[in-house]
C-alpha cells in the first residue's frame, strides 16, 4: 500500500518536476477531472477537453515511467466531483500517511488545499512547481516600498538574472525593448502560413462531457480537436514556431486582420499555463534560434516575444499574489452595465466585435490585441461590470487561468484597479482598429464618423468614456492630450449624445 499521496492539479503537468526523479513504490500520484473545476464558471467545450486530454496524457505517461497513478475521469461513478471529497476517500481507502501538493497557481484553489490541509487527520505539506521564474512573492518584494509597479523595471531584471539577451550587464544591441518595431499592420497575405496543429477525434470524450451533465459555451469540430495536449505535441509546436513564424512575429504581433486567427502567434499558451513546458525552455529555445540565425531574423522579433513570458506573464502572476484577493473585488470607475448578449453569440453589426467574437467562440482563442484593443476596449468605453467581463474572459479562452486572466482584464484591460498593472486605461476609438488591419473593411459603421447614422460606436463612447471620468483621470499625466483635445471639439454635446444613445441600445448595436 502507498504511504504517500501527491496530488497534481489540472495545470500542474510539469514532467521536469523533481517529484518525478525517483519511481517510489510508497507514492500514489492523484489526478481528477471534476465538476468542482468544469462548473465555477462556464468554461468553452474546447478548454474542457483540453484540460481533461492532457491530464489523460500526462497520467498515462507517469504511468509508462512506473509511477503509481490514481486517475478519477468525470464519468466515474464513485467521482464526488470536488477535491475535498475525493481526497479524504482516497485517503481512507489507501491508508495513507502523508498528504503532498503543489501550490496551486489559483487563489480559490490554495485557500481551499490550506483548509483541507489544516483538516486532515494525517500530516500535509505543500511544494513549488517549479515552473515560474520568479517564487510567488517575488514581485511585491522587489517593489517593496515603491508607490508603483513597473513592468520595464522587472523585466529588465528578469534578463540580467537569466542572461537572456544581454552582453555582460547590458542588453544586446544596447536596447531593452523593440516594442516601437512591432505594431505593423498585415498587408500580404502571402506572408501567412499554416499552424502546427495536432488534430484528433474527441467524440468519445464530448459524450463523455455531455453526459456528466457540464455546461460549457462555445463549439469544437468533433473530428478535429487541433490544440497540443501533451509535453511531446507542445515542443512540435514550438519547433515549428521558432521554424516558421518568429521571423515575422513582433512584426506583425499587433495586427488585426480577418484572413487568419493565429498569424505568426505561437499558440503555446496553454502549453505553458498547463505547465507541460517550461517558460524557460521556451525562452532559451527562441533565443537560440535567433543567434543562429540572426540574418534572417531581427532581435525586435524575438525581444517582443521573450518580454510577453518573463516579463509580463512573469509580472502578472506577481502582481496576483501580491493583490489578492482584493484584487477580485476592484472596480475603480464603478462600472455596472451588464454585458450585452451577443458577446455570448457574436452577434453584433460591429465587424471587427462580431469577427473576434465568433473567432473565440469557434476556437477558444484571440491574440492579446483582440482581447485588449476589440473586446476589451468596448468592454471599457461602455463600462461593462467587471466581474461580468472577468467570467466571460475566463471562461471563453484555452488559455485563461485567473492569476494570468484577472490581471489582465480587470488590470491591463479595464483599469479597474486604478493604475497598479498600467499607468493609463488601453482605450481607443476607430482609428487604432482600422489603422491595424482590415476589421473595417464591409462593416455597417463607418469608422470615419463620429455622429449620425452609421457612425461607428467606438468614436462616441471613446468621449463619452473620458467625459464621464474626468474626475478620476483628468490629472493622470499620460491623458492629458485627450482631455485637451476633448476640450476643443465644437460638437462635444452631439456626440455625448450619440454614446448615450449607442449605450441605450447596446442590445442592438
Amino acid at each position: 500500500m502507498p504511504k504517500k499521496l501527491r496530488l497534481i492539479l489540472g495545470d500542474q503537468l510539469n514532467s521536469s518536476h523533481s517529484w518525478f526523479d525517483e519511481v517510489d513504490e510508497d507514492v500514489l500520484y492523484v489526478l481528477m477531472e471534476m465538476r468542482q473545476e468544469t462548473d465555477y464558471v462556464k468554461h468553452h467545450i474546447q478548454k474542457v477537453i483540453a484540460f481533461f486530454l492532457a491530464m489523460r496524457n500526462f497520467a498515462g505517461e507517469l504511468s509508462n515511467k512506473g509511477h503509481r497513478v490514481k486517475y478519477i475521469k468525470i464519468s466515474d461513478p464513485k467521482n464526488q466531483q470536488s477535491l475535498e471529497s475525493n481526497l479524504l476517500q482516497i485517503i481512507k481507502d489507501e491508508k495513507i500517511k502523508l498528504f503532498e501538493y503543489q501550490l496551486p497557481d489559483e487563489y480559490r484553489l490554495d485557500e481551499q488545499l490550506k483548509a483541507i490541509s489544516e483538516e486532515l487527520p494525517i500530516q500535509a505539506r505543500s511544494v513549488d512547481t517549479q515552473h515560474f521564474l520568479t517564487e510567488r512573492g517575488y514581485l511585491k518584494d522587489f517593489f517593496e516600498g515603491k508607490k508603483t509597479y513597473l513592468m520595464e523595471s522587472f523585466y529588465r531584471q528578469m534578463r540580467k538574472d537569466h542572461d537572456i539577451l544581454m552582453d555582460g550587464k547590458e542588453p544586446l544591441q544596447g536596447k531593452w525593448n523593440f516594442d516601437h518595431d512591432n505594431r505593423s499592420a498585415l498587408k500580404d497575405k502571402n506572408l501567412l502560413k499554416k499552424p502546427k496543429v495536432h488534430p484528433r477525434d474527441v467524440n468519445v470524450l464530448l459524450e463523455e462531457i455531455q453526459e456528466s451533465g457540464i455546461e460549457t459555451i462555445g463549439s469544437v469540430e468533433p473530428q478535429r480537436f487541433l490544440w497540443s495536449v501533451s509535453r511531446a505535441e507542445s515542443l512540435e509546436v514550438l519547433d515549428y514556431f521558432c521554424d516558421s513564424l518568429l521571423e515575422n512575429f513582433g512584426t506583425y504581433q499587433d495586427a488585426l486582420t480577418t484572413w487568419d486567427p493565429y498569424l505568426f502567434h505561437s499558440r503555446l499558451s496553454f502549453a505553458m499555463n498547463s505547465k507541460m513546458i517550461s517558460p524557460l525552455e521556451v525562452v532559451k529555445k527562441v533565443e537560440n534560434r535567433w543567434y543562429q540565425h540572426q540574418e534572417e531574423i531581427s532581435i525586435a522579433q524575438v525581444e517582443g516575444f521573450i518580454r510577453q513570458i518573463i516579463g509580463w506573464r512573469e509580472y502578472m502572476r506577481g502582481i496576483y499574489w501580491a493583490k489578492m484577493p482584493e484584487f477580485g473585488e476592484m472596480n475603480f470607475f464603478g462600472h455596472k452595465r451588464k454585458l450585452p448578449d451577443w458577446f455570448w453569440t457574436g452577434k453584433t453589426k460591429m465587424k471587427c466585435l462580431s469577427h473576434s467574437i465568433n473567432q473565440s467562440l469557434d476556437l477558444a482563442y484571440a491574440h492579446h490585441i483582440q482581447r485588449l484593443m476589440v473586446t476589451g476596449n468596448f468592454m471599457l468605453l461602455a463600462g461593462i461590470d467587471p466581474d461580468q467581463i472577468d467570467e466571460w474572459y475566463l471562461g471563453i479562452y484555452i488559455d485563461a487561468i485567473e492569476w494570468v486572466e484577472i490581471t489582465n482584464t480587470r488590470g491591463m484591460s479595464q483599469f479597474a484597479d486604478g493604475g497598479i498593472v498600467g499607468t493609463k486605461p488601453y482605450v481607443s476609438s476607430a482609428n487604432y482598429i482600422k489603422k491595424q488591419g482590415n476589421y473595417c473593411s464591409h462593416c455597417a459603421y463607418n469608422p470615419a464618423k463620429k455622429t449620425g447614422e452609421g457612425a461607428c460606436p467606438f468614436n462616441s463612447l471613446y468621449w463619452h468614456f473620458y467625459q464621464r471620468n474626468r474626475e478620476k483621470l483628468e490629472k493622470n499625466p499620460r491623458i492629458g492630450m485627450a482631455y485637451r483635445t476633448l476640450a476643443k471639439i465644437k460638437n462635444k454635446e452631439e456626440i455625448l449624445a450619440q454614446a448615450d444613445k449607442y449605450l441605450k441600445e447596446i442590445e442592438d448595436l
